[in-house]
């Protein structure tokens, strides 16, 4: 575990390194975040942060990584393929994020507005199918799944593909429903690459935990400049790939049964917009007026309008993060 911890606080060093630069570099071509009226009051003295700073966690751990595997990267080995998997996959989301960052700064449609949610969809499931068909095919043939208890892992065949879609669109949507608040999102992920990176190490997949913990090294990276009050946001580009990348490593290690445990905020603030939104147009078909669960969604806000500070709801969340994720590894124990 040396290798990994090493390479993830390397990574942390180099990466905030050129955070100040980034920062910089955004602000001068107005790379603003621009806030959504319907949001908190509270947050519009936000408006104009510098985002996608998701820039800052990609491009340092694909340049590691890459750096670090170019041997295995040209032999084209059973690593070497491997390694581009979850590579591949954080600079493909990362693209469909970064574009929809521009649109929104830009307004194409409107203040804060990106693409529509209909083609950011389209786009998310088209990415993850192609993936998902990599890593079915691929030099490991993922197709199966580890059941805590359980020593041998189950042959699901043909039902791993739609699995597997589900979770990396449902988790790249989930990131990017957390990514509301300074720290948020950036530290629920840290702490379940860590966990995922333990798993993988016992697993023996040396090169996997290696990879998870640089994107850890990355996080924390980008959460030295996104602590309240944020200098920088995380943006689609950062979100959307983060979240993808977690459910293709949750995948590759097998354990993916884990991952609503171990990712358990990133589910309940999925789950609270899911709700809210399902409820709010059945009970408009049915009393003619829309009815709400939560004072807003996705659930940090909900906390918000509740009275906690923006800091308390990181920090609790961020707690209970901590013991989701180590429940999951538990598990994977067993």
């Amino acid at each position: 575990m040396a290798y990994p911890l090493t390479l993830g606080t390397i990574t942390f060093f180099l990466a905030v390194i050129w955070g100040r630069p980034l920062i910089n570099w955004l602000k001068r071509n107005r790379m603003g975040k621009q806030i959504r009226v319907e949001g908190p009051s509270s947050h519009q003295v936000k408006m104009g942060t510098p985002t996608m700073g998701g820039l800052m966690i990609i491009i340092p751990v694909v340049l590691i990584t890459s750096a670090l595997n170019l041997a295995n990267l040209l032999g084209f080995n059973i690593i070497g393929q491997s390694v581009l998997i979850p590579m591949a996959t954080l600079l493909a989301f990362g693209v469909l994020g970064a574009i929809d960052d521009l649109e929104g700064i830009r307004g194409t449609r409107a203040r804060g507005e990106g693409m529509t949610a209909r083609t950011k969809m389209t786009w998310q499931i088209i990415l993850a199918v192609i993936l998902s068909l990599v890593l079915f095919f691929g030099p490991t043939e993922l197709r199966s799944v580890a059941i805590p208890g359980i020593p041998q892992r189950i042959e699901i065949g043909w039902l791993w593909i739609p699995i597997a879609v589900f979770l990396i669109v449902s988790f790249s949507n989930a990131v990017n429903f957390a990514d509301g608040l300074d720290g948020l999102a950036g530290s629920l992920a840290a702490v379940a690459f860590v966990c995922y990176g333990v798993i993988a190490y016992l697993q023996g997949q040396v090169w996997l935990a290696a990879f998870c913990l640089t994107m850890v090294g990355a996080l924390l990276a980008f959460l030295w400049f996104n602590s309240h009050p944020a200098e920088l946001f995380l943006g689609d580009v950062g979100s959307l790939a983060i979240g993808a990348t977690l459910a293709v490593v949750a995948l590759m290690t097998g354990q993916w049964l884990l991952l609503p445990v171990v990712g358990f905020m990133f589910v309940a603030e999925a789950a609270s917009v899911t709700l809210q939104v399902s409820w709010f147009k059945f009970t408009k078909r049915r009393y003619g007026q829309g009815r709400r669960i939560f004072k807003m969604a996705p659930l940090h806000h909900h906390f918000e309008l509740s009275g906690w500070s923006e800091t308390q709801v990181v920090q609790r969340f961020f707690l209970c993060g901590i013991l989701a994720g180590m429940l999951g590894v538990a598990l994977a124990l067993i």
